[in-house]
């Protein structure tokens, strides 16, 4: 793919951001899942680092290198004519330079990022640290000439035994994120929650980025809360495989 094209996609991504409120994603993990969604009608994609592992038989939380990320994604970016944002996780060790140098050179407009350090052992990064790798990240993007979507990513409520407690210091880190360059943000485990989703969106000024389930949730009550971009993790991937064991089941011996 073309640097002219990569530019071109961000771009693209960007303006859908501001079209759709919310923009949704479908988190695909291989050519025939990305090509199926975008037959369905979605101008947008991400990849997802948990479907993806599990599509390869590797784990997630890092359990591929960013060069063997790299290069599974790369065809199914090139296989639709759509803007594909990757998760990239914490960063698989790697420099905010290198990141973005190899998300570019396999077409990819845009990234997530998140806070949880698998390479380190699951410690999380604090905000001024995690805020310094976005802004990092959007350096390298700006150097790069790619103007590419950064979804800052905190597990602040994904660890905490009670997720109302860290409110107040996760906002404090959505913020943080905001000022350093992300172009939304992505607070991890709420989506069931209304007051905390409706907290959060009222806090930042950029697209508040939620979990969803294609089944189980409802478009409109996202909307209604103030989420301005749905992505579904590991999700729509989970959903297929129950659909799948029922449609299978009366083969079974």
């Amino acid at each position: 793919m073309t640097l002219h094209t990569t530019v071109e996609r961000a771009q693209r991504l960007k303006q859908l951001h501001a079209q759709h409120q919310p923009l949704v994603l479908p988190t695909v993990w291989d050519v025939w899942s990305a090509r199926t969604a975008v037959a369905a009608g979605f101008p947008a994609l991400t990849i997802g680092s948990h479907p993806l592992a599990d599509s390869r038989g590797t784990d997630d939380h890092e359990g591929q290198t960013f060069e063997e990320v790299i290069g599974a994604v790369t065809p199914i970016i090139a296989a639709v004519d759509v803007p594909v944002s990757v998760d990239l996780e914490a960063g698989y060790g790697q420099k905010p330079a290198d990141l973005v140098a190899g998300l570019v050179e396999a077409g990819g407009a845009g990234l997530n990022i998140e806070d949880t350090v698998h390479s380190d052992g699951g410690r999380v990064r604090s905000t001024q640290e995690h805020a310094a790798f976005v802004a990092g990240l959007r350096a390298a993007a700006d150097d790069a000439g790619v103007p590419l979507w950064v979804n800052g990513r905190t597990d602040l409520f994904l660890h905490a035994q009670d997720a109302a407690g860290v409110l107040d210091e996760a906002i404090e880190r959505l913020r943080a994120l905001e000022q350093a360059g992300a172009d939304s943000v992505y607070p991890v485990g709420i989506q069931d929650d209304d007051e905390l989703l409706t907290a959060v969106t009222g806090a930042v000024g950029v697209p508040v980025n939620s979990t969803a389930h294609p089944v189980k949730h409802d478009l409109e009550r996202f909307r209604r809360l103030g989420v301005g971009r749905v992505t579904y993790g590991p999700l729509l991937q989970f959903a297929l495989t129950d659909s799948m064991k029922d449609m299978l089941r009366a083969w079974a011996p």
